[in-house]
């Protein structure tokens, strides 16, 4: 395996590193999106640890930066958010194409990440498989009973809740107004979305984590909130209660990331046998 760094792209503006096997590489590449703001290499050096261990595994992989965030800069070329993350991706899956000859693609992201892997898995036909860290959640009636029938049958919660009362009012009235918010896509077509990419046969993989407890807290959810779809063959999910957002500990990043592996290794077999450590 060896790792190269890349300035690529319509505007050559794009900076990504590709890590492609030795031998024969089949027709799959792996491509991992930032994870917000955070640059190429993920929270915790996440994506670093994943796409090496994917490469030893026999899978190409390209992590890079987008339009805008970490080295990448931007074309100037006055796109939607949605038109420039389709473009950067096409970029993208050209680069592993031209680098590995990889012909179809994993997406992997993490938060906006997946939200952006979202986007163009649902409308490019080379996507053939995706991962979503934390991706797209909704509170559920599942959601409230489990979040708030154990406090209100708390007394001690209920007596911190009178003696921080006067101090949380004082607070909510000095809250300043978000200076930028993303709204995430209605239920209703993301569910539309999760049931076109399946019946094109996609492979969906959905990993989520204790550290979105705000908006999701059980396996049970992935069910309530995208309904039967999430009961097809090809999706699997995995909730992971006890790891926060960004896999700071090192173990809940293994654990992450042999996951993955697993899931890739099993949908998309390698091309080379005996590779995998």
């Amino acid at each position: 395996m060896h790792e190269q760094a890349h300035r690529f792209g319509r505007a050559r503006h794009l900076v990504g590193i590709a890590g492609v096997p030795a031998g024969d590489a089949g027709d799959i590449g792996v491509i991992v999106l930032n994870a917000g703001l955070v640059h190429r290499i993920g929270p915790f050096r996440l994506h670093v640890e994943l796409t090496r261990q994917l490469n030893a595994a026999g899978y190409p992989t390209l992590r890079f930066d987008m339009s805008t965030l970490g080295d990448s800069a931007a074309t100037g070329g006055g796109q939607t958010r949605v038109q420039q993350v389709l473009a950067d991706l096409d970029d993208a899956m050209g680069l592993l194409a031209s680098q590995a000859g990889c012909s179809r693609f994993v997406l992997v992201g993490l938060c906006s990440g997946a939200q952006n892997a979202h986007v163009v898995a649902a409308q490019d036909p080379r996507v053939a498989g995706a991962v979503f860290l934390d991706g797209y959640a909704y509170r559920t009636l599942g959601y409230r009973l489990r979040h708030y029938l154990p406090r209100l049958a708390d007394p001690a919660r209920w007596l911190r809740r009178f003696r921080r009362r006067g101090g949380e009012a004082r607070a909510a009235a000095r809250a300043p107004e978000p200076v930028f918010a993303v709204a995430p896509a209605p239920r209703a077509e993301v569910i539309a979305d999760f049931t076109g990419m399946v019946a094109r046969g996609m492979r969906l993989y959905l990993v989520y984590s204790g550290g979105i407890s705000d908006c999701f807290n059980h396996a049970r959810q992935f069910r309530e909130c995208f309904g039967k779809v999430m009961r097809h063959p090809a999706v699997a999910t995995r909730y992971l209660a006890g790891t926060d957002h960004t896999y700071v500990l090192t173990g809940d990043r293994a654990r992450l990331v042999h996951g993955i592996d697993d899931w890739l290794t099993h949908h998309f077999p390698p091309a080379a046998a005996g590779r995998h450590p």
